[in-house]
């Protein structure tokens, strides 16, 4: 009886147990419910993604999760900060995802969860329009090339100029829009970066830049960010199935086209990032 009673008692423990840790795996998706509201980290000088335009935010990441929060019934609340500071501010909490976005590498899938990709990331050369002294990627070779601070596509340059016959000066910025700047006064003769965000600022400042081609960096692809973790999984699985859903529906592609003028062909997850 008394052998009984004890193997209740530990069922019973057991259920509570399991009942409490799939309640609380289930709290940020909860919570985001529960305050009708999803809260976004972004840096806002990542154009066409995130940016600044006559005072107002914009970009496709501001009309895509505009999107996802359709899906998800809930309103987006944007926190904008640097972009050395987003994944500290995602694990400090203060925020419940990142839209940045940022480029799905094998480094950060080991520490965080991405989504779907939403474009390509493959990183390309900016250089001044009218500039002769660089017709391909090689050609930056002993010259100033400015990159963003914290990010793949300074890990990429580095890689790549670590080939190259001479040394490239490695010119990190906390924002992209001061290594356009710099380039524009010809301080730095270029700026490694996206083929996709690169492309944009060519376009938007048509005879100042040009896109060097081909890109340099191999395939490579743009996600957004959450945390690995058993209580953020609900949440990013229901990210997840919105995206995968404004994909199929064609809402996606017609981002694409409004901000890149084109579209990507994109997988509908990366499992093995080519670095």
């Amino acid at each position: 009886m008394i052998a009984r009673s004890l193997l209740k008692g530990l069922v019973g423990a057991a259920f509570l147990v399991a009942t409490t840790l799939s309640a609380h795996a289930a709290d940020t998706l909860a919570a985001v419910k529960e305050a009708g509201t999803l809260k976004v980290g972004t840096e806002t000088a990542f154009a066409p993604f995130d940016f600044i335009d006559a005072g107002e935010h914009a970009g496709l990441n501001v009309d895509l999760f505009a999107e996802i929060g359709k899906e998800l019934s809930v309103k987006i609340e944007w926190v904008a900060l640097p972009w050395d500071g987003v994944f500290p501010a995602l694990e400090a909490g203060k925020f419940d995802v990142v839209a940045g976005p940022a480029t799905i590498t094998k480094k950060r899938m080991e520490r965080y969860r991405f989504t779907p990709p939403i474009a390509e990331a493959t990183i390309a050369i900016l250089k001044k329009a009218g500039d002769t002294t660089i017709s391909k990627p090689d050609d930056i070779a002993g010259k100033t090339i400015g990159v963003g601070k914290a990010t793949s596509q300074l890990d990429q340059l580095k890689e790549f100029a670590a080939m190259l016959p001479s040394k490239v000066d490695v010119r990190e910025y906390p924002a992209f829009t001061e290594s356009y700047a710099d380039l524009a006064a010809g301080r730095i003769a270029g700026v490694a970066n996206s083929l996709p965000n690169i492309a944009f600022v060519a376009k938007q400042r048509e005879g100042t830049f040009e896109v060097v081609l081909p890109p340099f960096g191999k395939k490579s692809y743009f996600g957004f960010i959450g945390l690995k973790d058993a209580d953020h999984a609900p949440l990013m699985d229901a990210i997840d199935a919105a995206l995968l859903k404004i994909k199929a529906d064609g809402r996606m592609a017609e981002l694409q086209k409004k901000w890149f003028g084109a579209t990507f062909e994109t997988p509908d997850a990366v499992k093995d990032p080519a670095f």
